[in-house]
């Protein structure tokens, strides 16, 4: 009976696996091919919406002045926007750099949380109170838009289809190590590919809850962020598609954020979003199933995108099974042509098929060079199937024990002294500019 259960989970996995490695090739197929959507940016709006851009942040004297004098380079209308910093707890000295950046600019507005709920759907509920924006754009503190960034992203609601919108993020740390550039394989895939083409199929393109942003009276008529899940970006894509809007990605409007340069970190930020994309596919896959707001289509790659940080626990459940039936002389499931099926299906996605999107994502961006490194994502792939596996079964405890989930940002690694020397000598600039 055992030996049964174990041949027929089996099974299961070789199917799982072959439906996700179609879903590769269609994607890589349809970038290199495929009619491409456009984005909107042809449309020319005479009056740009009133944003309010909000940056969680929690001990961030390093960085935040790479955001905020980013920000303060884009070339959006000041007078139809705001920034709100949220110092969420800080112990270090974000507060009084935050503080210098308001008496220098008035539509700088730090909020300054001090209370038990830290968190960033805590915080950013408390901001969307405070903001005066139609429109709420979002960067966590260690990315750096570019100039044009903010018009990209909120042209886009000139759609009234539209409930938010997703750039792309690119690492600026790339030649940090090999780990970094890894990242950026990643990066390049994840966006340059994955989710054009899901923009360009119609299916749900992810809104990432950074270098991105969203209709502020919708997500307060929907209740805000719930301050328990922790993947707050997923969970807003799946709510605003189950209400009948759609979320639209942006390919040119880029932003740099600092990706992780030890695998310690790497690896808990991995587990953490596991965790929280997790959360999400228990809370809403049936939601998504007998939602009347979605097609076929989009219900289809929704379901497959919520089970994203699930399979990998499921396959390296197949391996340890696949382990037992031999040692236990139970192989014979593999006679035949279940062998090369196995072989090919595995082959395909263990070890190509996810590799054929990032190889596409490198051709396209023009950095066929980094083409070289793509073997070595093959000891990523078991790094990530063990971190997310990790994070899937947090998400279970979660669920069996009902713990309240902490967020926890991920480590930063710009030097302190030269964020701050940047953002002095930025201000030294712009006021020997302005002739002051």
């Amino acid at each position: 009976m055992v030996v049964n259960i174990l041949k027929i989970y089996m099974i299961f996995v070789i199917i799982i696996m072959l439906v996700y490695t179609v879903r590769h090739y269609l994607f890589a197929v349809n970038r290199l091919s495929g009619r491409q959507r456009m984005y909107y940016n042809d449309i020319i709006s005479s009056r740009m919406k009133r944003i309010s851009v909000l940056i969680p942040m929690h001990n961030e004297e390093q960085v935040l002045s790479y955001v905020l004098e980013a920000l303060l380079e884009c070339d959006y209308d000041r007078d139809r926007l705001e920034i709100i910093p949220i110092n969420d707890n800080s112990t270090d000295r974000t507060r009084e750099l935050l503080d210098a950046y308001h008496e220098k600019y008035e539509f700088i507005r730090p909020l300054h949380r001090d209370c038990p709920d830290r968190g960033k759907p805590a915080g950013l509920n408390d901001a969307m109170e405070l903001a005066t924006g139609e429109i709420i754009i979002v960067f966590d503190a260690d990315y750096r838009p570019a100039r044009d960034m903010l018009k990209q992203l909120a042209i886009a609601f000139e759609d009234p289809e539209v409930g938010a919108v997703m750039g792309r993020v690119i690492p600026y740390n790339t030649n940090k190590n090999l780990l970094t550039r890894l990242i950026n394989l990643e990066r390049s895939g994840g966006y340059q590919v994955d989710q054009q083409a899901r923009y360009n199929l119609r299916t749900i393109p992810q809104y990432g809850g950074t270098v991105g942003g969203f209709r502020k009276d919708v997500m307060l008529d929907m209740g805000g962020f719930n301050p328990l899940v922790l993947a707050e970006d997923t969970e807003l894509t799946y709510r605003l598609y189950t209400h009948g809007w759609k979320v639209v990605y942006a390919n040119s409007a880029e932003c740099y954020e600092e990706a992780p340069e030890t695998w310690e970190v790497r690896g808990r930020q991995i587990r953490r979003w596991s965790r929280g994309h997790n959360q999400v596919l228990f809370r809403y896959l049936f939601r998504t199933v007998v939602s009347t707001h979605m097609n076929l289509r989009e219900k289809l790659d929704g379901i497959l995108l919520l089970f994203v940080y699930a399979i990998p626990f499921f396959l390296l459940l197949g391996q340890m099974v696949s382990l037992a039936l031999f040692f236990l002389g139970e192989m014979d499931l593999f006679a035949g042509w279940w062998v090369l099926l196995f072989i090919g299906v595995y082959c395909s996605f263990g070890n190509f098929a996810p590799f054929y999107q990032i190889g596409t994502a490198l051709v396209l961006d023009g950095i066929k060079g980094e083409v070289l490194l793509l073997p070595l994502l093959m000891f990523n792939f078991y790094f990530y199937m063990w971190n997310i596996s990790r994070g899937f079964l947090d998400a279970v405890a979660d669920i069996i024990t009902k713990r309240k989930v902490h967020w926890a940002k991920t480590k930063r690694f710009t030097d302190s002294a030269a964020s701050a020397a940047r953002g002095n000598k930025k201000e030294e600039k712009r006021l020997e500019k302005e002739g002051l």
